[in-house]
C-alpha cells in the first residue's frame, strides 16, 4: 500500500506539473481563455444616464457635408448651442476630435471663444507610439512604447480648454480591453480624455473620483458597461446645431461629441461584443463610466494563479486515482462549478477596492484534462487487473467462472481468504504406486495425463475450481471463488462423471498398454477457508479446513469405482441421489467414532 500510495503521489505531482507548464507557460489556452473571460466577465448593465453621446453620424454628414470639409466654426456652433441656457449647462464637454495646427483665423478664434465661454471643454491630444532605441546610461535597449511624436490642440484652444489624450491600444488579439490612463510626454504625465472628463465631472458635481490603478505603463483593465450603441440615444450632431435637442437633456452631464459613422474610421473591437465594433466616442464613455463607478479590476499575475492551478490539479488528480469514475465525475463537476463561481465573484466583488480578473479556463481545463487522464488510468488498471485475474484463475477454474469473477469485480476476491460453504471432491487412482513401480516412466506419465485430463474436464464442465494435482490425486471444489446455486449437486455429478470416465479410460488403456485404471472418489460439503495462501511471491488459490480433510479421508477409503460421501452431502441433496449408508463401519482418520460414511449409488437427473 505504501508503494501504491507513493506511486500515486509521484504520478499526481508529475501530471500536475506537466499540465501547469502547458497551460500557464505554454500559452495553449490564451485565445480561448481570453474569449471566455470576455464572455464571462464583460456584460452590459443598466446605465444611470450621466453620460450622453452626440454623434457625428451619417445624418450630420448628409446635412452639413463631408466631414473633411467642415471648418472649426462648425464645432464652435455646437459648443455655442450647449452654452445657450446658463441654467442647463453640461458638467463637462469632451470633443473626441483632434484640432492640431491652425486653420482660418476666424474659425480658430470662434472655436476657442466658444470653448472658453463654456469653461468645461476637454479637447484631444494624440501621441505617436512606436519602437525606439533607448540609452539610459547603463544599457541600450528597444523601447516598444516610446513616444515618437505628440500632437496637441492649437495654442489658442489649448489655453482655454483641458486636454486629454485619445490614444488606444489593442491587445495582441486585436481586442480593446485596456485604457491608457497616462502617457509620459517629456517627463510629464498627460492623462487620458476619459479620466480628465471624469475628474472635471467630479469637481463640478462634488463627486469623489478615484484614479484607476494603472500599471507602470499607464494601462488599466476596462470594465465595459454598455454594448456598442448603448450610450447613443440618437442624438445627432446636426440635431444639436438645429436646436432639436432640449438643453435639459444634457444639463449637468458628461457630453461626448465624436465620430459615429463607419466612414470616419474611429471604431474598435471590444470584449463586451466581439462581433460588432464600438465607436471611439462610446469607448470613451465606457471608460468614463468605469471611473465614475470606481469599477476597477486588477488582473492577477500569472504566477500565483499557476501555483493555485498546480495545487488544485495535484489534489484532484490524486483523488481521481483513489475514487471510482462516478465519484470522480461528481467531484470534477463540483470543483469546476465552484472555481467558475469563485472567478465570477472575484471579478464582481471588490477586495482592496477593486475586483480581480482571473483566468477562467486554467483550473477547469486542468481538472478536466486530469479527469480524462484518470479515466484512462482507471481503464488501463482495470484491463491489467482483468488480465491478472484471468491469468491466475484460468489455471484453476472454468472460463465461465473467470468471466463471472471479472463481471463481479476483483473486490470479490478477498486477500488471504474467506470462509464459505463449499463442496469438496478428492479423487485418487487405486494401486497407482504398484503400477508405477512395474511400468516405465513414459507409460506412467501417459496414464496420468490421460486420467487427469479426463478428470479436469469433468470438473470444468460443472463449473468447479480445480485446486491441485498431487501425484495421481486431484482436488476440486464448488461454491468458490463465487457462490453456486447447486454446488453440491455439481460436485456429485463430477464424481459420477469421473467414475464413468475412468471406466472408459481403463478400457482404452487395456487395449493400448494392457493396464486397467480404477479410481476412488470422496465428496464432502461444509464450511472452509478459501483464498490465496502461501508466500507473497508464491501463493496458491486453495481451500483448507475440516471439510477438506474429511473429503480427503472419504476418498482414501473409497474402493476403486466407488464414491463415498458424507451425511452433509446427502442432506443437502435429499432425494436427488440414492445412496447406501455404511454406518460407522469405516473408521476415518482424525474423525471421532460414529462418523457416518455413505456410498453413492445413483444420481437422479
Amino acid at each position: 500500500m505504501k508503494k501504491i500510495l507513493s506511486n500515486s503521489i509521484i504520478i499526481s505531482l508529475l501530471a500536475s506539473l506537466l499540465v501547469t507548464l502547458i497551460i500557464a507557460a505554454g500559452g495553449v489556452l490564451d485565445n480561448a481563455d481570453t474569449w471566455v473571460a470576455d464572455t464571462w466577465y464583460q456584460s452590459p448593465r443598466a446605465l444611470d444616464g450621466e453620460i450622453i453621446v452626440i454623434g457625428i453620424d451619417d445624418k450630420s454628414i448628409e446635412e452639413i457635408g463631408p466631414y473633411n470639409t467642415w471648418g472649426r466654426d462648425i464645432m464652435a456652433q455646437a459648443l455655442e448651442k450647449l452654452g445657450e441656457d446658463p441654467e442647463n449647462l453640461p458638467a463637462v464637454v469632451a470633443i473626441d476630435t483632434l484640432y492640431s495646427g491652425t486653420s482660418t483665423p476666424e474659425a480658430d478664434r470662434r472655436l476657442a471663444d466658444a470653448a472658453e465661454n463654456l469653461g468645461n471643454v476637454v479637447v484631444a491630444s494624440f501621441a505617436t507610439i512606436g519602437v525606439q532605441v533607448t540609452n539610459d546610461g547603463d544599457s541600450v535597449y528597444f523601447d516598444r512604447n516610446a513616444v515618437l511624436g505628440y500632437d496637441e490642440p492649437y495654442d489658442a484652444l489649448k489655453e482655454v480648454t483641458y486636454q486629454g489624450h485619445i490614444n488606444a491600444m489593442y491587445d495582441s488579439d486585436g481586442i480593446l480591453r485596456h485604457s491608457i490612463l497616462f502617457l509620459n510626454i517629456d517627463g510629464e504625465k498627460v492623462y487620458s480624455m476619459a479620466y480628465t472628463a471624469a475628474r472635471i465631472y467630479g469637481e463640478r458635481t462634488g463627486r469623489d473620483i478615484q484614479m484607476p490603478p494603472a500599471s507602470s505603463l499607464g494601462r488599466f483593465y476596462v470594465s465595459y458597461s454598455a454594448l456598442p450603441g448603448g450610450y447613443y440615444d440618437g442624438y445627432s450632431f446636426s440635431d444639436l446645431l438645429n436646436g432639436n435637442i432640449s438643453p435639459d437633456e444634457f444639463a449637468g452631464k458628461v457630453v461626448f461629441i465624436g465620430p459615429y459613422t463607419v466612414g470616419l474610421q474611429d471604431a474598435y473591437f471590444t470584449p463586451v461584443q466581439r462581433a460588432k465594433q464600438m465607436y471611439g466616442v462610446e469607448y470613451q464613455a465606457n471608460v468614463v463610466q468605469a471611473i465614475l463607478d470606481s469599477d476597477f479590476k486588477k488582473e492577477v499575475s500569472a504566477f500565483p494563479q499557476a501555483v493555485l492551478l498546480f495545487l488544485i490539479c495535484f489534489v484532484m488528480f490524486y483523488l481521481f486515482q483513489k475514487t471510482d469514475i462516478r465519484r470522480s465525475s461528481i467531484l470534477a463537476v463540483i470543483v469546476i462549478i465552484l472555481i467558475s463561481a469563485v472567478n465570477y465573484a472575484a471579478y464582481n466583488v471588490k477586495l482592496a477596492g477593486q475586483g480581480h480578473v482571473l483566468h477562467p479556463l486554467w483550473i477547469p481545463v486542468g481538472v478536466t484534462v486530469l479527469y480524462i487522464a484518470s479515466i484512462v488510468i482507471h481503464y488501463v488498471r482495470t484491463a491489467l487487473e482483468r488480465q491478472r485475474v484471468t491469468r491466475t484463475f484460468e489455471r484453476y477454474v472454468a472460463p465461465e467462472i473467470v468471466r463471472e469473477i471479472l463481471k463481479e469485480g476483483t473486490e470479490s476476491l478477498s486477500l488471504g481468504g474467506k470462509t464459505c460453504d463449499i463442496a469438496v471432491l478428492f479423487v485418487d487412482v487405486r494401486g497407482f504406486t504398484t503400477m508405477s513401480e512395474r511400468l516405465s516412466p513414459e507409460k506412467v506419465v501417459f496414464i496420468l495425463n490421460k486420467y487427469l485430463t479426463m478428470a479436469s474436464d469433468c470438473v470444468e464442465q460443472t463449473g468447479g475450481t480445480l485446486d491441485k494435482f498431487v501425484g495421481d490425486a486431484m482436488m476440486a471444489f464448488w461454491g468458490a471463488p463465487l457462490p453456486q446455486e447447486d454446488a453440491v449437486m455439481n460436485a456429485i455429478k463430477t464424481a459420477k462423471g469421473i467414475i464413468d470416465g475412468a471406466a472408459r479410460v481403463s478400457d482404452e488403456l487395456k487395449e493400448e498398454i494392457g493396464e486397467e485404471l480404477r479410481v476412488g472418489v470422496g465428496v464432502n460439503f461444509g464450511p472452509a477457508v478459501v483464498g490465496n495462501m502461501g508466500a507473497e511471491k508464491h501463493m496458491d488459490y486453495t481451500a483448507i479446513g475440516d471439510t477438506v480433510n474429511t473429503a480427503a479421508r472419504l476418498e482414501a477409503n473409497a474402493p476403486g469405482g466407488k464414491v463415498y460421501i458424507s451425511r452433509s452431502v446427502a442432506d443437502a441433496l435429499g432425494d436427488r441421489i440414492t445412496y447406501t449408508s455404511l454406518g460407522a463401519t469405516i473408521k476415518l482418520k482424525g474423525k471421532a467414532d460414529g462418523f457416518e460414511v455413505l456410498e453413492l449409488t445413483s444420481v437422479k437427473e
